[in-house]
C-alpha cells in the first residue's frame, strides 16, 4: 500500500500498520533490540553510545555543541554526560575558549571502549539492514536523511 498524507477524514479507514510513525517506531524498536543484544556493554545506552561515537569521531567540544551533534536536547546530554562521567569514560573541564563552557572528552578508558564497541556497531547497523539489498540501504538512508 502506497503511504500517504492526504486521506481526507471520510476518504479511507485509518489503518495504524500503514502509518510512518507506527512504522518507523517498530523499525527504532527493532534496532534497540539488535543494539542492546550486540553493543557488547550491557550498561552501555544507544544515546551513550552516541556520545562516546561522536567524540571519538570529532574530538572534545562544548557540552552543547555535543547535544548538536548528538540530536539530544539540553537535559537529554546533560544526563548522558552525568552518566558517562560517573562511570569514568569522559571528563569535563573549562572549555579553553570559553571558560564559561564546559568541554567534554574522553578518558583514556572512554577512548578504548568506543575503539573497542566500534566494530560492534558496524555489525549492529549491518544486522538492521540485513534484509536490504546495497541499493536499497543507500536509499532508504537517503531518504531518513531528507526526513530528519
Amino acid at each position: 500500500m502506497i503511504i500517504t498524507a492526504t486521506r481526507g477524514s471520510g476518504a479511507s479507514p485509518y489503518i495504524l500498520d500503514d502509518q510512518i510513525g507506527f512504522i518507523l517506531r517498530q523499525v527504532s524498536q527493532r534496532h534497540a533490540a539488535i543494539f542492546a543484544a550486540g553493543i557488547g556493554d550491557p550498561d552501555l545506552t544507544a544515546t551513550q553510545w552516541a556520545v562516546l561515537a561522536k567524540l571519538l569521531e570529532r574530538g572534545p567540544c562544548s557540552q552543547n555543541r555535543l547535544g548538536r551533534r548528538t540530536a539530544m536536547d539540553a537535559a537529554t546530554i546533560k544526563g548522558v554526560v552525568d552518566r558517562l562521567v560517573r562511570r569514568g569514560l569522559i571528563e569535563t573541564r573549562p572549555d579553553p575558549e570559553d571558560g564559561r563552557r564546559l568541554e567534554v572528552a574522553l578518558t583514556p578508558a572512554g577512548q578504548a571502549l568506543a575503539e573497542r564497541i566500534v566494530p560492534n556497531a558496524f555489525r549492529i547497523t549491518e544486522e538492521t539492514l540485513a534484509p536490504l539489498d546495497e541499493a536499497e540501504r543507500a536509499t532508504l538512508v537517503d531518504l531518513l536523511r531528507r526526513l530528519s
